[in-house]
């Protein structure tokens, strides 16, 4: 007998009958002999739902009010999936996030996990009992009130009690069959993958790659927790993430073929339309600067991405720096510059937001020489211009124009030989 974790995003409990058939999967499950614990987001667009409501009423709503509001839709969707467990004839207990002893930390709208005391969870294991847990939410012990996770929460919960209650397996479910090469709404010919790193896994996340969030991966990294991505609308095995010293499982080991077996130069092609990019213009090329700058955007909240620096002017001794940041935190980092502008120095700043990323990844590039070449020469088949540049041990990424992003992931995607014999299915058409 395994412990499985699953999780099921808000395409998979969408409607009554979306959530009679993830029900259905968790008892066969069960039936097998395991025992299931499952970690639950929203239904379909709830959440979404929930928010515009909230902007309707008070366009600046209190966080700790937002949260209350937020937690509600996992609140529907974990009694609903219970009650249609029961009706299969299985013995199922909800659980809120702060039932399920989740414990974060007091930052509302995007609390991080501390803790996790599952002492509910294993009482009602031990009683034979199916565990629905709401997803995306915790509570805080010093507040005594209720967080939320913010993004990608309800796969970091699934995996914070999968690492909690030393399960075998997480299986994060959504509306495709696994983890793909690119994803398939962008290149049709993307390949479903077997196994992938956790590192691989962490850059592509990082990247734009949406299967999974960066958290929950980290997450099971670090607390050595395998996840299996799979999709609720299928019985593909899906995809499996390895972190140091796992073994390929023994179901997907006999169906690989040994020329599979070794490791690829490239595992697959993120791309990210969410990136602008900022230049601070006419920057006094003078040790220190550049010190100055980040310092004020770092303060603003804004997460920098990619950083370029022109080569100096000899005339005016003057040089530009680029940078890129979530377009939601364009604005904020650029109002902070805006106001330092006469301390720093720097003659202007440019804010350009129709930008694309498109990175290579793959861990054979440690071992690997020419893939840079190849990267560049398929963009320049194409006629894609590289507006930035940033590389780790095994990434490359590049900022294009965001109007050429799709097209220029395709030919890359055709170009390490990642291409698929047919066209991926998605059964929703979200991703989650």
């Amino acid at each position: 007998m395994a412990l499985i974790v699953q999780k099921y995003g808000g395409s998979s409990v969408a409607d009554a009958e979306s959530i009679k058939r993830v029900a259905k999967r968790i008892v066969d499950t069960r039936r097998a002999g395991h025992d299931v614990v499952v970690a639950v987001s929203a239904m379909g667009d709830t959440t979404d739902e929930l928010l515009d409501l909230a902007h309707q009423v008070a366009p600046i709503s209190a966080p700790r009010e937002l949260d209350m509001l937020l937690s509600s839709g996992e609140r529907i969707s974990m009694a609903l999936l219970a009650m249609a467990i029961h009706s299969m004839g299985f013995e199922a207990r909800s659980f809120t996030g702060s039932q399920a002893g989740m414990i974060t930390d007091a930052t509302h709208g995007a609390a991080r996990i501390v803790d996790v005391t599952p002492v509910r969870l294993r009482e009602a294991l031990d009683e034979g009992a199916i565990v629905i847990v709401a997803g995306f939410q915790g509570f805080n012990r010093d507040t005594r009130d209720v967080t939320t996770l913010g993004r990608g929460g309800s796969d970091t919960t699934a995996v914070a009690l999968a690492a909690a209650l030393d399960a075998d397996v997480c299986e994060i479910y959504s509306d495709v069959d696994g983890i793909y090469t690119a994803d398939p709404r962008v290149v049709p010919k993307a390949r479903k993958l077997d196994v992938v790193t956790s590192e691989e896994m962490l850059e592509l996340a990082a990247n734009g790659a949406k299967v999974l969030y960066i958290r929950a991966v980290e997450y099971a990294r670090r607390h050595g927790v395998m996840i299996n991505a799979r999709s609720t609308f299928s019985s593909s095995q899906g995809t499996f993430v390895l972190g140091a010293g796992m073994s390929i499982p023994a179901a997907v080991a006999a169906t690989l073929e040994e020329s599979a077996m070794e490791e690829p130069i490239v595992a697959g092609v993120a791309t990210d339309l969410g990136q602008a990019k900022v230049t601070v213009v006419g920057v006094p090329d003078v040790p220190g600067k550049a010190a100055e700058i980040f310092t004020v955007v770092a303060k603003s909240g804004a997460n920098v991405d990619m950083i370029v620096q022109n080569v100096s002017a000899a005339a005016t001794g003057r040089t530009d720096i680029s940078f890129t940041v979530p377009k939601a935190d364009a604005a904020l980092a650029l109002r902070a510059l805006a106001a330092e502008q006469a301390g720093i120095g720097f003659e202007s700043l440019v804010h350009d937001d129709q930008i694309g990323k498109l990175s290579v990844v793959g861990a054979g590039m440690r071992t690997h020489s020419g893939v840079s070449a190849t990267l560049f020469e398929a963009l320049s088949t194409t006629g894609v211009n590289i507006e930035m540049i940033s590389t780790s041990e095994i990434r490359i990424s590049v900022v294009v124009r965001g109007d050429e992003l799709a097209e220029a992931a395709r030919v890359v995607h055709t170009a390490f030989g990642l291409d698929g014999d047919i066209d991926a299915v998605v059964h929703a058409g979200t991703g989650r």
